[in-house]
């Protein structure tokens, strides 16, 4: 039995204890705030500012954990470091989790050091240098904290007069204490895909089926796997995807994300060092092991063969339209009369406007029509209501 210390315990988190207790692993859950999703199934749990080095420090020489598994971006990370030194098996690596946290790190190993194609870029620290970035890059652009996840912070500047609001919001979604954003020349793209890229201790890299998603406010709101696309698309994303991860080191499962133009070819954007949310879907049970499942086996050093499609599937949000802090669920029923269907409630304590309380996802055969089982986890999704 391995002892994982995971920084971090929202509903990603929750799956992957889940899974981690189906092998009989101790999981200890940290985050900032009590009755965290993945605290409600994990072995012990322990609540601090994860941003507090010291406070980490302490909780790591309590535990005394085989494993550390980061799983969010506010943390002190550069103390991964330390704690790699001193013998601990930081997932995927220390590395990995410093560049891939703050988005100007992975850019500019994708970009400079990789040269993986990508948007053309620059950063700004102050409203007055995002102005000046803007003029070079050009609108329509994007602009996004270094620090921050599932869309907070981000938003598109397309005249003159978003630029002041562009830069108050960053700031307001921006994670940790780094005021930087980063601002993205904007890309005419067809789509974009995450790519679950599974590496190994002994050295054999597979990847998952490409995952389709949908944004909105720069958090995902629909996915679906196989999202269909060219053969050469698909080798180039593996390629590049393989690069930036061997870069990174360690093994363990990532979420990388890729624009791709049937004109321009593919773009690298993000990367996450652990599970994905779009990846959601493969709790449908369309592959042979779902991402949490995944990553657990590649951090043991348990040897996965192959990764197989299964059936196809998809995956919807259940978001919040209030504050609350006693949210509940109104038309469960219609999820569980579908047929074909599921749903994962994630038992976050409070809510507010956006907030991603659930998820519902549809399957069919693997001949299926997977456009068709999107849209009907979309509009059962909408059918459902969080209510304060």
């Amino acid at each position: 039995m391995a002892k994982i210390l995971l920084l971090g315990a929202g509903e990603l988190g929750k799956e992957f204890v889940i899974a981690a207790q189906r092998l009989g692993q101790y999981v200890i859950a940290v985050d900032s705030y009590k009755n965290a999703p993945a605290m409600q199934v994990s072995d012990e749990f322990e609540v601090i500012n994860m941003l507090d080095g010291a406070a980490l420090d302490a909780i790591v020489l309590k535990h005394k954990p085989d494993y550390i598994v980061p799983e969010i971006e506010a943390i002190r990370t550069e103390r991964l470091y330390t704690y790699q030194k001193q013998g601990y098996s930081v997932v995927p690596s220390a590395k990995a989790t410093n560049y891939t946290m703050n988005r100007k790190a992975i850019r500019d190993l994708a970009a400079k050091e990789l040269s993986l194609q990508t948007a053309a870029y620059t950063y700004a620290s102050s409203a007055q240098m995002l102005r000046d970035a803007v003029a070079q890059v050009g609108m329509p652009c994007v602009v996004k904290p270094l620090m921050s996840s599932s869309g907070k912070g981000q938003s598109t500047i397309k005249t003159q007069e978003d630029i002041e609001k562009a830069w108050l919001y960053s700031q307001a979604g921006s994670r940790g204490d780094v005021a930087e954003v980063i601002v993205e020349a904007f890309i005419d793209f067809d789509y974009e895909i995450t790519l679950l890229t599974v590496t190994q201790n002994n050295g054999h890299t597979l990847f998952c089926p490409p995952i389709g998603h949908r944004q909105e406010r720069g958090d995902y709101q629909e996915s679906w796997q196989p999202a269909l696309m060219q053969d050469h698309h698909l080798k180039t994303a593996q390629e590049m995807a393989a690069k930036v991860t061997a870069a990174l080191t360690g093994s363990g499962l990532w979420g990388v994300e890729f624009f791709i133009s049937n004109k321009h070819g593919v773009y690298f954007s993000e990367l996450s060092p652990r599970p994905h949310d779009t990846g959601m879907v493969t709790l449908a049970n369309t592959q042979n092991f779902n991402e949490f499942e995944l990553h657990l086996r590649a951090i043991l050093g348990l040897p996965i063969t192959e990764i197989t499609l299964e059936r196809n599937g998809a995956s919807a949000v259940l978001l919040a339209s209030n504050d609350s802090e006693n949210p509940y669920f109104e038309n469960l029923d219609v999820l569980a009369l579908s047929p074909k269907t599921d749903f994962r409630l994630f038992g976050k304590p409070t809510s507010r406007p956006y907030r991603r309380m659930g998820v519902v996802v549809c399957y069919d055969t693997i001949d299926s029509d997977v456009t068709a089982i999107t849209q009907k986890a979309k509009e059962l999704a909408q059918k459902v209501k969080v209510l304060p």
